[in-house]
């Protein structure tokens, strides 16, 4: 693997979106969140899959607005929060959503943002990581861009991957946060998209080809399978029903240009922080508080035959631990060739190893 420090990174990353259109403050936070993915071990939702997803569906086509401002629409509810944000930048929306909800959540116990008209925010683990190192219960859930997984027992991609992404405060208990972090098919197509790049075969189950077979082929993909037949199919339509609540519009539409003026083609997306002092009874076994509590129960989790199994979030800490020794990014022969690739069209200095 490759160091790259993370201001060269960064530097790099916001270049490629200014060149784009955005603003600086929507190109940093842009590459913040590029830089968080790849610095827990996330090489599926790094920098190269965003600007992929922007050439594809965003700035160029429609489906983000550089620059945009996010509209606040007006509810009865003090502890919740809908938001237009009218195709801005899925990353910028994302950071400021948590904030808010983190401050709701301060007031309320619970804070709850809704956000339509969105475009993609990337690595949803990212974000739930950061609220629970700074002690907060976070859940997010979105609608993908494109609908490209089968419904259990269809034949038709008419689901988005549609993420769900924990994060607990168990940093004491731990030294990091559990973040449970999953897309409902059984691989993401970043994941494909880096296996494609690799040289390397996805797994049984996991995608079929155009005439709807099997495939573990990247480079014959044309639809992916959710995980756990109809449990991933479930978790998926939670997303879709989630969104449609919020005023998302039909999945065969999303990402693409609508066939009908009277559709939206965008994503939804649903954020909720909950503090960990709005939950708690107060009554803890044998004299413990709600700290004690977390890490007794994880303790007897991984009790007798159970001390190989890993946690969630473990696996991003020790990524997380790995940049923090190498002193930067860690990137493959591969990526760092594509991200030079950018740098070069962009006239910007490549980037060098540490």
């Amino acid at each position: 693997m490759n160091t790259v420090a993370i201001d060269k990174h960064n530097a790099l990353v916001q270049a490629a979106y200014e060149a784009r259109g955005f603003s600086s403050d929507e190109a940093k936070d842009a590459a913040d969140m590029c830089a968080a993915a790849t610095w827990h071990g996330n090489r599926t939702h790094n920098a190269l899959k965003a600007l992929h997803l922007d050439d594809l569906f965003g700035s160029a086509n429609g489906g983000c607005t550089p620059g945009a401002q996010i509209e606040i629409i007006e509810n009865r509810f003090s502890a919740a929060e809908v938001w237009n944000s009218h195709k801005k930048l899925g990353q910028s929306v994302a950071k400021r959503a948590f904030n808010r909800a983190i401050e709701l959540a301060e007031q309320h116990g619970i804070g709850i943002v809704s956000v339509d008209n969105c475009f993609h925010y990337l690595w949803g683990g990212g974000y739930v990581i950061e609220a629970a190192k700074r002690g907060y219960i976070a859940y997010t859930n979105c609608t993908s861009t494109l609908a490209e997984v089968v419904p259990f027992q269809g034949k038709t991609p008419t689901l988005g991957t549609n993420p769900h992404s924990w994060g607990f405060p168990t940093t004491e208990a731990l030294g990091y946060p559990i973040c449970i972090d999953w897309a409902t098919s059984t691989v993401a197509m970043g994941r494909v998209q880096q296996l494609k790049r690799e040289g390397k075969k996805l797994p049984q189950h996991a995608a079929v080809d155009a005439e709807g077979k099997p495939t573990t082929d990247p480079n014959n993909v044309s639809a992916l399978l959710p995980f756990g037949a109809h449990k991933g199919y479930g978790l998926s339509l939670i997303n879709e029903l989630t969104a449609a609540l919020i005023g998302g519009s039909l999945p065969l539409h999303r990402g693409r240009t609508s066939p009908s003026a009277d559709e939206k083609n965008s994503t939804s997306f649903f954020f909720q922080i909950i503090h960990p002092e709005a939950i708690s009874a107060g009554n803890f076994a044998a004299g413990r508080n709600q700290s004690a509590n977390i890490k007794a129960v994880i303790e007897d989790i991984l009790g007798p035959g159970n001390g190989n199994c890993l946690l969630p979030g473990q696996l991003e800490a020790e990524a997380a631990k790995k940049s923090e020794q190498a002193g930067g990014l860690l990137f493959s022969e591969v990526e760092l060739t594509e991200l030079n690739k950018i740098a070069t069209s962009l006239g910007h200095p490549t980037l060098t190893t540490i």
